[in-house]
């Protein structure tokens, strides 16, 4: 099962995590499968009442015979109406929706582990750093 994870997720503090489908073609399923997804720069709006990963840069399966491929174009998540709504109310909150990591299920499905929340505050991140640190020097000296 290949994991593939946002690197900039950390700056987030999340109160709730969610797990959604993706509407994908079959060269895009093969493209992830063998070269990956880049979720880095990726967020999720709500449109129309429905959720589409923007930004999310799968790569061109190389043996495609799409010629007209957007590597970056919006993709349709897949979510149930109850969760959506619930998305929504969240997102009038002011919370933001991120996706978090990629990955394959054991029936091969891929799926967008989503998580929503606030971004950190410089304070925040400064302290969690200085935690950190503290937890390294502590395990050095045992």
């Amino acid at each position: 099962m290949k994991r593939f994870t946002n690197r900039n997720a950390y700056r987030y503090r999340f109160i709730a995590k969610l797990e959604a489908g993706v509407l994908l073609t079959g060269a895009e399923v093969k493209a992830i499968r063998t070269r990956g997804i880049q979720l880095a720069e990726s967020t999720v709006q709500i449109k129309d009442g429905e959720a589409f990963l923007i930004n999310a840069t799968i790569p061109v399966y190389p043996f495609s015979t799409d010629r007209s491929y957007d590597p970056q174009s919006s993709r349709k998540l897949l979510l149930q109406k109850r969760e959506l709504s619930w998305l929504t109310a969240k997102r009038k909150e002011g919370l933001t929706i991120v996706p978090l990591s990629c990955y394959t299920t054991r029936r091969g499905w891929i799926k967008i582990k989503l998580g929503i929340g606030k971004i950190k505050k410089k304070v925040d991140r400064k302290r969690e750093l200085i935690e950190k640190e503290a937890k390294r020097e502590i395990k050095s000296y045992l």
